[in-house]
């Protein structure tokens, strides 16, 4: 194999995703894209096995031995090193405190020096920055809305982890109040109903008052997190990812309101290589010379 073709993977709290990347062309190979759904709450047998599956397939005859894998995930995680430090977040809690490299090389054959994990939000903004709507840009602020948050931060064309996940913020932390649980949690209260995903509550937008409260009640804060960091870090773009980004125009236009009423113009994008930002972004971390990963030239 060409070491210029990486193998890109994505974990998510609910899924993976894989596909062999050529970092040449900047693209995917679209016939070795793999996705299946993940029991973030299985045993470590079980979760290595399903990541492991996903894999074998993305790689088909490639064999894993000679491959590289960039690896994106959510923190917190100690990605040098490869250990877990999931614990009461409602996701692979079986993982906590184990060496996931040295299970995934187990699991597929693969050598551990082959495997880099790295914070999926600074993935999906550094594969923004190298093929996809941050292209140009210099400085920028990325999140990724999901089971968790993610966060990072781009400066002189850098991508790298933000650590706000955990950052203070009304009377908890950030991802309270701006992830999946968020919207979930608030619809019960409003509601006394449970919900399964943001996707289900989307579907309902248009005729449950509810659950147009519940956006609502998100984008502000939204509005509210962002305001101290843009005006601090001055970004030239804002850019969201992630499976809440999926209900975009439910949100983000009382964001953008509110955050005028603040005194703030920041253009916040949408991710435009959508899954592919982090499947791009983390097979990139294996191409260090390229100038667009260390300048940010375009």
């Amino acid at each position: 194999m060409s070491d210029k073709i990486v193998l890109g993977v994505d974990i998510g709290g609910t899924h993976i995703t894989a596909a062999l990347v050529d970092l040449e062309t900047k693209s995917i190979l679209p016939e070795t894209k793999k996705r299946a759904q993940v029991n973030s709450q299985g045993t470590v047998r079980e979760v290595i096995e399903t990541w492991g599956d996903v894999i074998k397939k993305a790689l088909g005859t490639h064999p894993a031995a000679n491959t590289k894998l960039g690896v994106a995930i959510p923190g917190p995680f100690d990605y040098e090193q490869g250990i877990c430090q999931f614990r009461n977040q409602n996701k692979y809690d079986s993982l906590y405190g184990l060496n996931v490299k040295e299970l995934l090389a187990e699991q597929l054959g693969a050598k551990v020096g082959n495997i880099r994990l790295v914070n999926d939000a600074a993935c999906f903004l550094r594969g923004e920055v190298f093929a996809g709507t941050a292209k140009d840009a210099s400085s920028a602020i990325g999140l990724t809305l999901g089971t968790g948050l993610g966060s990072a931060i781009l400066q002189n064309g850098v991508a790298e982890d933000a650590k706000l996940w955990c950052a203070p913020f009304k009377d908890s932390i950030a991802e309270e109040y701006l992830s999946t649980r968020a919207f979930l949690r608030a619809y019960e209260r409003l509601t006394g109903k449970a919900a399964t995903d943001v996707k289900q509550l989307a579907a309902l937008y248009p005729q449950n008052a509810a659950v147009r409260q519940v956006f609502e009640d998100f984008a502000e804060n939204l509005a509210l997190f962002l305001a101290p960091y843009l005006r601090e870090v001055k970004p030239e773009m804002v850019v969201i990812g992630g499976n809440i980004a999926n209900a975009w125009e439910l949100f983000i236009p009382t964001t953008t309101e509110r955050l005028r009423a603040m005194g703030i113009e920041a253009p916040i994008h949408k991710v435009a290589l959508a899954e592919e930002a982090a499947l791009i972004g983390a097979a990139s971390y294996w191409h260090e010379t390229l100038p667009e990963l260390k300048q940010g030239d375009s």
